[in-house]
């Protein structure tokens, strides 16, 4: 499986994107609203820590390892 990252421009687009979903030909998934806020920030002039960088990497991590941890036991 391949993993892209789409910015989508035109609405129709969204649309086609979940049409294609439909088909279960694509999975649609949205990226964590954490690690949103993190890029935002860092993509800001404003200075954030290496400690609170790397405690949202930790929590992005932790999340990741409980949702695997989770599909592994069904």
């Amino acid at each position: 499986m391949e993993s892209l990252k789409i910015e989508i421009i035109n609405p129709k687009a969204k649309k086609l994107l979940e049409d294609l979903a439909d088909l279960n030909l694509i999975s649609i998934s949205r990226l964590d609203l954490k690690l949103d806020t993190l890029l935002d920030t860092l993509r800001t002039e404003e200075c954030i820590s290496l400690e609170e960088i790397t405690k949202e990497v930790e929590d992005v991590r932790n999340e990741r390892q409980k949702e695997k941890k989770s599909f592994s036991h069904h």
